[in-house]
């Protein structure tokens, strides 16, 4: 099997029409149908979450840091989300170009047996945001019921729905379009309004000292969906289509949701627990939030799908039909069983973290490595070791700047930490060194890779 590889200036595949829908199986060539309006769409939704709102905490008070101020917080929250944004928009690209999912399109950077780890890391992460987000769903649901209701219910009823749009991913896509976004975009500027006449905070008390952290705690969230772009962009018309569609879409309703938070919480005092009171509080305020619980299982469909996306890369006949009833049904009982969400929550940033340094890698072998020429997607795509240093270095840069709140984690990087002299300061990224050192180690691997086939050719 090899993955289809589709350039931009090429006519659309024959199956392109409105109806068609995404391959069941991997060496299938995917119909190119999702155009401009389709796909900034999609990414809008994304950036909206209820997740987003009680997500606005960690920018406005980052870990280890005084309160920033409001003003310090947007900035942050803006500065980190377009980074994050422009990075999704950037992993998109070679889906776009090749029609391959996101996974497979790691068989050009690292070849296609070292592309597993990667692949393994990311099944991980979507089963547990999958997880999250039904988790999500159901604190929603029972935010607006005081707590009624069997909490099980809701999330079988999640993981149903969620299962179901997973089935036809396209189509579901092209529905997000026509009536979701519109509706989504009524609830969200409703809610600005209502917010902003209950009265803003005072906009400038507070510190700018966690700055960094704080644009890192934005930008960690954006980054998440890095290893999913592909899996969409895939099914682009064009790869500057699918660039703008992702990079307008997601920043400017995740930034929206970010500024929603901020003014919630400030309302609330600060007790992210009470952040949707702040929403049910308003005038018909549950009417809208309606809106957005019902929409939150987009997050939960896209995480569902690209868990059977990536499992195809490592068993490329297995129909994806099949493969994500599998993935709802193990999301579902996962969520039944969540009962440590602080724990949980910790651990998928974890993961995040992974992806960070290896899209710092992938990116430059992309643009100025063998990406430029075309990568070998194949089954039998030859192991290319000396990328994984690049990754490695990327991923040790950040856990020593960052190593997150999981307790035995953090306290085994305390002590690199010590041994080093490195200690995270207040102008420290952990997102944007581990980027900047994992693409300066790619670039050094790109230029020994090129010496190496020129000695091959010579001799």
């Amino acid at each position: 099997m090899s993955a289809p590889v589709v350039d931009d200036a090429r006519p659309e595949p024959s199956d392109s029409g409105s109806g068609a829908e995404a391959p069941l199986i991997l060496d299938t060539a995917p119909p190119r149908t999702l155009g401009f309006r389709d796909q900034a769409a999609f990414w809008a939704n994304l950036g909206v979450s209820l997740l987003g709102f009680s997500g606005a905490l960690a920018v406005l008070a980052p870990q280890g840091y005084p309160q920033l101020s409001i003003v310090a917080a947007v900035v942050a929250a803006i500065g980190g989300t377009l980074i994050g944004a422009l990075m999704v928009a950037v992993a998109g690209i070679p889906g776009a170009r090749s029609g391959a999912p996101a996974m497979t399109v790691l068989r050009g950077l690292f070849g296609t047996k070292i592309s597993y780890v990667p692949t393994l890391f990311n099944i991980v992460q979507c089963v547990g945001w999958g997880t999250f987000e039904l988790l999500v769903i159901s604190m929603g649901i029972e935010a607006m019921t005081d707590g009624r209701g069997p909490h099980w219910l809701y999330i079988v009823a999640a993981g149903v729905v969620t299962t179901g749009m997973t089935l036809r991913p396209l189509g579901m896509l092209r529905i997000l379009r026509r009536y979701v976004t519109i509706a989504v975009g009524i609830a969200m500027l409703y809610f600005s309004v209502q917010l902003v006449r209950e009265g803003l905070p005072p906009l400038t008390e507070g510190s700018w000292s966690g700055f960094f952290p704080a644009m890192d705690a934005a930008l960690a969230v954006a980054v998440s969906w890095v290893p999913l772009a592909s899996d969409y962009t895939r099914h682009s018309r064009g790869s500057k289509s699918a660039f703008w569609a992702a990079l307008s879409g997601y920043s400017i309703t995740s930034i929206w949701c970010y500024l929603l938070g901020l003014v919630a919480l400030a309302q609330v005092g600060g007790d992210v627990d009470k952040i949707f009171d702040s929403f049910l509080g308003v005038t018909a305020g549950w009417v809208f939030f309606t809106v957005l619980v019902v929409r939150e299982v987009d997050q939960s469909f896209a995480n569902v799908y690209s868990t059977a996306m990536s499992i195809q890369n490592l068993a490329p006949r297995i129909d994806r039909r099949v493969l994500c009833v599998g993935v709802g049904a193990l999301v579902t009982a996962f969520a039944l069983m969540v009962d440590d969400f602080a724990t949980y929550e910790s651990f998928l940033y974890l993961l995040g973290s992974v992806f960070i340094p290896l899209f710092g890698a992938l990116v430059v072998d992309l643009f100025v490595g063998r990406g430029r020429t075309g990568w070998d997607l194949g089954d039998h795509s030859p192991a290319r070791w000396v990328m994984l240093a690049p990754w490695a270095l990327g991923f040790g840069t950040y856990q020593l700047i960052n190593p997150g709140s999981i307790e035995w984690w953090a306290k085994g990087w305390a002590h690199v930490q010590d041994a080093t002299h490195i200690h995270a300061q207040a102008w420290t990224s952990a997102s944007l060194f581990s980027f900047a050192i994992a693409g300066v180690t790619a670039y050094a691997a790109v230029l020994w890779d090129r010496r190496r086939a020129r000695a091959r050719a010579t001799g």
